[in-house]
């Protein structure tokens, strides 16, 4: 099993992120999610054509995911929202 984060490349509302877990490969979870099978967020997403994809994973089932949820800090967790640039 894995843990997902999905980044919202434009916000939906408040949200920026999703997490979810799957018990199979993350990239088939996301085909189910594009196809509105799932979490209403992203079928809303889908709705307003709104993309998104999936950015990190984790080894872990629906404990890990409740408790990185229950943290409400997914914008930390995701590689994109801490994307530094630098210029020289």
């Amino acid at each position: 099993m894995q843990v997902y984060l999905i980044h919202l490349d434009t916000p939906l509302a408040h949200a920026k992120h999703y997490i979810g877990f799957t018990e199979g490969l993350p990239e088939n979870r996301l085909k189910e999610h594009r196809l509105g099978v799932g979490a209403r967020i992203l079928a809303v997403c889908n709705e307003r054509g709104i993309t998104y994809r999936i950015v990190r994973t984790w080894k872990g089932g629906r404990t890990l995911e409740r408790s990185l949820k229950k943290r409400k800090n997914a914008p930390k967790l995701c590689p994109i929202c801490n994307f530094h640039h630098h210029v020289l």
